[in-house]
């Protein structure tokens, strides 16, 4: 296919952003990524494709701004602070579109394409669509212009809302609920999602419109949940809607029983509340596709998430913050080694299954127990899992930790976002044996406390350290040596 030119892609580490480029090279463009953490796309697999340019920058930087738009034809803002802090997130959304918004104008470029959010109109939206309605606004205040997308519930493997209605249905038998179960939504298939992102470059009909996007069913909230207790071969779940659950009571709930933390989802639990239906059927007719309905969504999306290989996860987009100064005090340190029968590709392959369905080779009861606490406290627990059961990649997360040193066949070094009194740090290292066949696996954990509070954490769990890390290397040793002899590649 011939060179159509040049896309920008802002958001591209996040759930939307890291499926669309693939589909925009496969329609022929070029595309440049702008993103924070460069190393975060290494992985992706599109990254080493030589029509992809990933360049290191922030939207709030007009420098870094002026140097991803140069060239552009257009550019994707899928740019969104899900941070229930009150006015800070609106606020800060407000200054990040204003920026790219202009930017965009200096750079002469052709058409903006902005992922909203779908709901009714006027002063009871609630203040995360409000804040997606001002985005609109703001970028569009620039001049360039302006194809606005507004979805509701987007249904895929790894999606913050699908997550979260798996995770309700899946584990609650019995729920009460807000009152907004009755609410009326139309959701759309991610596939359909991208489909929209792609052609409206190609449809002139959609420059400087809002459009909204849905799939072919309209139903409460109570009616999906229901529709996905029968995909997954549950009873019917019993729903009691009460007038007194909160938005924040709800975001509660909801990080406890869901992989979803409560920051994020306080602002999806308060846009449910608002119908969410398509006013008009202007992007089906200029961007004609099959579109999915729910029941069929919905089984691809546990069908995905069940073979492993999720393309992208809601949690990907997380910050990943630089690694702790060992030096600036007193880390505790938890050194392991043993011997493997087995070359390094084949312990790196063990090391690399830890987490998620697969577990954490031994002690897993106490793994779950901690989880448990952890999402008590605020933490994101163990719900997060991994988005593949066999391979990671930097920056991606593991459960209740974050990958942020990955060396192939060599290193692998993750960093916990469990709620703690310091940092931890947890890194597997593999040397060279005395034959090819041969290698050593070197386990460390280590431990910055802040304060007594600190302190007092290290010695509690101390004692747990030789059932845990003890048990943890000699799985991963038993694992890899299995791997090693297995006829059968995994």
């Amino acid at each position: 296919m011939s060179d159509r030119g040049l896309v920008l892609v802002t958001g591209a580490t996040g759930y939307i952003g890291g499926r669309l480029v693939p589909r925009l090279l496969e329609a022929g463009w070029r595309v440049r990524c702008l993103a924070r953490t460069p190393r975060k796309l290494a992985d992706r697999p599109w990254a080493s494709d030589p029509r992809v340019e990933i360049v290191a920058g922030d939207v709030a930087d007009d420098s870094a701004l002026e140097r991803g738009l140069a060239g552009c034809a257009a550019a994707y803002y899928l740019v969104h602070s899900m941070l229930a802090a009150g006015e800070a997130y609106a606020a800060q959304d407000r200054q990040l579109a204003l920026r790219f918004g202009a930017a965009a104008a200096r750079a002469g470029l052709g058409r903006i394409v902005y992922l909203g959010g779908l709901g009714e109109l006027g002063d009871g939206l609630s203040e995360h669509l409000a804040s997606r309605r001002e985005v609109e606004h703001v970028l569009a205040a620039g001049g360039v212009p302006v194809t606005t997308l507004r979805a509701a519930m987007i249904i895929g493997s790894g999606s913050a809302s699908f997550e979260i209605l798996r995770y309700l249905v899946e584990r609650l038998p019995v729920m009460v609920t807000p009152r907004w179960v009755a609410t009326e939504s139309q959701p759309i298939a991610v596939r359909d999602v991208l489909h929209y992102l792609v052609a409206c470059l190609d449809t002139p009909e959609t420059a400087g419109r809002t459009l909204d996007i849905g799939g072919p069913d309209v139903l409460s909230y109570r009616d999906l949940m229901q529709v996905m207790a029968e995909e997954r071969g549950l009873p019917r779940r019993v729903i009691l809607p009460l007038p007194v659950l909160t938005p924040r009571l709800s975001s509660l709930w909801i990080h406890l029983v869901t992989p979803v933390s409560q920051h994020i989802a306080r602002p999806l639990a308060e846009g449910l509340r608002n119908r969410v239906v398509c006013r008009d059927d202007d992007a089906a007719r200029w961007m004609p596709q099959r579109l999915t309905p729910v029941r069929e969504a919905i089984r691809q999306a546990l069908e995905r998430a069940e073979r492993g290989g999720t393309e992208t996860t809601w949690s990907m987009a997380g910050p990943v913050p630089g690694d702790p100064d060992w030096s600036g005090g007193t880390a505790f340190v938890d050194r392991r080694e043993v011997a493997v029968a087995a070359p390094a590709s084949a312990a790196f392959r063990a090391v690399c299954r830890i987490g998620g369905g697969h577990g954490w080779y031994a002690a897993d009861v106490l793994w779950r127990i901690r989880g448990a606490m952890d999402r008590l406290v605020g933490g994101p627990g163990l719900r997060r899992g991994r988005r593949d059961p066999e391979t990671v990649a930097w920056g991606e997360p593991l459960d209740f930790w974050r990958v942020t040193g990955l060396d192939p066949d060599r290193r692998l070094s993750l960093r916990a976002e469990m709620k703690l009194p310091g940092e931890a740090l947890l890194e597997f290292t593999i040397e060279p044996g005395p034959a090819p066949d041969r290698c050593r696996l070197v386990q460390t954990a280590r431990f910055l406390p802040r304060g007594l509070a600190g302190l007092a954490y290290w010695y509690a769990v101390l004692p747990l350290h030789g059932i845990v890390f003890s048990g943890m290397l000699d799985g991963i040793r038993k694992e890899a040596e299995r791997i090693a002899t297995s006829p059968v590649v995994r």
